[in-house]
């Protein structure tokens, strides 16, 4: 587990209400419009998907929100179909995975979540996904950034 604080990043997002299960197909849908919208708008892109959970559940029937954020450069004057929003830097603890989406959740997110409930640190309610490398739906490994906001 690594402790530290987040760059502040400009990005092109989409928010909805989901459960754990509804994150595949919706991710795909929306990831392939943010992108393309990007593309058409002529906003550079300058870094890795970041998906932004507020509560995540531990089960995979509460509903909870979601933002899919793509990273850009500089929106000035965009007009398109989606909000442009500053992250602002946050303290979050991270650690990476590093295999397939099967083991995502008992490989990477369920050590992370030990380690930080037997730290002194608290959790925000903020959790980040950032696909560093995104090999496609089915493939064996794929590297993914896991991130838990903590509070002060």
């Amino acid at each position: 587990m690594d402790i530290k604080e987040t760059e502040p990043m400009l990005v092109l997002s989409a928010a909805r209400r989901l459960t754990i299960p509804q994150i595949k197909a919706t991710a795909a849908e929306l990831t392939m419009a943010i992108h393309a919208d990007a593309e058409r708008s002529g906003l550079k892109v300058c870094g890795p998907w970041v998906f932004i959970a507020h509560n995540l559940p531990r089960d995979s029937k509460t509903p909870f929100d979601i933002r899919f954020c793509l990273p850009v450069a500089n929106a000035e004057g965009y007009r398109g179909a989606f909000e442009v929003e500053q992250l602002e830097p946050i303290m979050v603890a991270s650690a990476v995975h590093q295999g397939p989406m099967r083991t995502l959740f008992t490989q990477g997110y369920g050590p992370l979540v030990r380690e930080i409930e037997l730290s002194r640190h608290a959790f925000s309610g903020e959790s980040r996904e950032i696909y560093h490398q995104w090999a496609g739906q089915g493939a064996r490994y794929h590297r993914i950034e896991i991130q838990f906001g903590l509070a002060y």
